[in-house]
C-alpha cells in the first residue's frame, strides 16, 4: 500500500514520516484507532516504509589516498514518494519482504493444534488486500472461524522471539506488526523483555482498538501514536471515488457512519432509500395525521430490514445532531449540503434542544431493540407515538 492509498489521516502519516527522517523511530510504536479509522493499513504502510529504507554503507577509508568519497554511516532518507521504487518495496507491497513479520489473531485448523500466526499467511495477504478496512470479526469469518474465539496464543510468542532474534535479511530494520493486542492473554508478559530490550533495529508497530484491553505491561512500553476517526469529508471523497457511490448517497451514508469506513461501505450496500424523504414523511404523518397514518407508516418501516431500519434510526440521529450545532454554533460552524442545513432548521422549529435530547433517548433504545429483533410494527407504532407526545405542545411546522 502507498501513503496516498490510506484515507485521510494526513497529520499521522506526516507525524510518522518524520520519525523516520529525523531517526526519532522508537522502538514500540502503539497505533490506537477506532474500528474503520485505517489504523491496520496505515501501520502496515509504515512498516513496508521503514523496511524500503536504504541500509547506510560502513564507513570506508581512502586507503590510496584519492579523495574517495566516505560515507559516515549516517542514515540515508527516502521519502514516500521515493520509496515506491527502492528494490525490496514490491516484496514489501506483497507482504513478502523477509524483514516484515505479522501477528494476529487465529483459531486452531484442527483439535489439539497449536495455531501460529504464521499458519495462515497466505489468508492475510488476501484479507488485507480485499479488506484493509476490516475488523476482526472480518478476519475471524474470513478464516471460516464461525463462533471460535481468536487468540494470540503462547505459540505465537515463542515464534515471534524466534524470528526477531534473527539477523536481518534485506533491510535495516525487522519489524513486527502485531493486530489487536487486546488478544494476548497472560502469555504476552513473554514478550515483555524483547519489547523493551529488543535486539538492535527491531520495530515492535502493535494495533489496537481498545487501550484499556491491552496489557499495562506491554502498554507502558509503547510510544503511542493516537490514529483519529476519519473525517466524514474523506469518507464521502472516497466512497465516490473507491466504491462508485453516487455523491448524494456517499454524503448520506458517510454523514452517519461516524467516522468508521468500514461501517460506511456496510450502509453502502443497504442504501437504497432517500431517509431525509422518508424521515420528512413520518415527522409530517407524526405531527398533522392521525392514528391511522401512524400505523401505516409503522407497517412500511417494517417492511424494512433491520439494517435498514437501523441506518433510517442513524441518520435521524444525524439530523438531530446537526440541528443542535446550527442551533449552538450557527450554520457556517461546519459544512453540510444544503437541504441538511434546511432540514436541520426547521428541526429547531419542531422542538427544542431538551426535546431533541429526550428523542434521542428514544431513538438510542429502539436501535437497541432492533439489534435484538424487536418486532418492526410494533416498535416503529411505540416510536411514534413517543416522539408525538415528546412535542405535541411545540407549533407544528410541516417538515417540507
Amino acid at each position: 500500500m502507498h501513503f496516498k492509498d490510506i484515507i485521510g489521516q494526513e497529520e499521522a502519516k506526516r507525524h510518522l514520516v518524520e520519525m523516520v527522517e529525523q531517526n526519532r523511530l522508537s522502538h514500540a510504536l502503539l497505533f490506537l484507532g477506532k474500528e474503520g479509522s485505517g489504523a491496520l493499513a496505515l501501520a502496515i504502510t509504515f512498516a513496508q516504509f521503514v523496511v524500503c529504507q536504504p541500509s547506510p554503507l560502513p564507513s570506508v577509508d581512502d586507503l590510496f589516498g584519492g579523495g574517495a568519497q566516505v560515507n559516515t554511516g549516517e542514515q540515508p532518507f527516502i521519502t514516500p514518494e521515493e520509496i515506491y521504487h527502492q528494490p525490496g518495496y514490491q516484496r514489501a507491497d506483497q507482504l513478502i519482504h523477509p524483514d516484515l513479520h505479522f501477528s494476529f489473531p487465529v483459531i486452531p485448523k484442527k483439535a489439539g493444534d497449536k495455531p501460529k500466526s504464521s499458519d495462515y499467511m497466505a489468508e492475510w495477504r488476501s484479507f488485507i488486500k480485499q479488506w484493509p478496512y476490516g475488523n476482526v470479526y472480518d478476519w475471524l469469518q474470513f478464516i471460516g472461524a464461525e463462533n471460535k474465539q481468536g487468540n494470540i496464543t503462547a505459540e505465537e510468542c515463542n515464534d515471534i522471539m524466534r524470528q526477531l532474534s534473527l539477523k536481518s535479511f534485506e533491510s535495516e530494520y525487522k519489524v513486527l506488526v502485531m493486530w489487536m493486542p487486546e488478544y494476548l492473554g497472560k502469555e504476552g508478559n513473554k514478550l515483555l523483555k524483547l519489547i523493551e530490550e529488543p535486539p538492535a533495529n527491531t520495530l515492535f508497530l502493535l494495533v489496537a482498538e481498545s487501550e484499556s484491553e491491552i496489557l499495562p505491561t506491554i502498554l507502558s512500553r509503547c510510544q503511542l501514536v493516537k490514529i483519529p476517526t476519519l473525517e466524514t469529508k474523506d469518507i464521502e471523497n472516497a466512497l465516490v471515488e473507491r466504491a462508485n457511490a453516487p455523491a448524494a448517497t456517499a454524503a448520506q451514508v458517510a454523514a452517519i457512519s461516524e467516522g468508521n469506513y468500514r461501517e460506511a461501505l456496510h450502509l453502502l450496500q443497504h442504501n437504497e432509500e432517500d431517509w431525509q424523504s422518508i424521515l420528512k414523511d413520518w415527522l409530517n404523518s407524526t405531527l398533522k395525521g392521525g392514528p391511522i397514518a401512524h400505523v401505516k407508516f409503522a407497517e412500511e418501516m417494517s417492511k424494512f430490514g433491520r439494517e435498514k431500519q437501523k441506518q433510517f434510526l442513524r441518520y435521524f440521529n444525524h439530523m438531530i445532531e446537526q440541528s443542535v450545532r446550527i442551533k449552538v454554533l450557527g450554520i457556517n460552524s461546519f459544512a453540510i449540503s444544503e437541504s441538511e442545513q434546511t432540514f436541520a432548521q426547521r428541526l429547531n422549529k419542531v422542538a427544542s434542544v431538551s426535546q431533541q435530547q429526550s428523542i434521542l433517548e428514544e431513538l438510542d433504545k429502539a436501535a437497541y431493540y432492533i439489534e435484538r429483533n424487536a418486532n418492526g410494527k410494533m416498535l416503529f407504532l411505540a416510536l411514534t407515538i413517543k416522539l408525538y407526545h415528546i412535542i405535541q405542545n411545540k407549533v407544528v411546522v410541516k417538515m417540507s
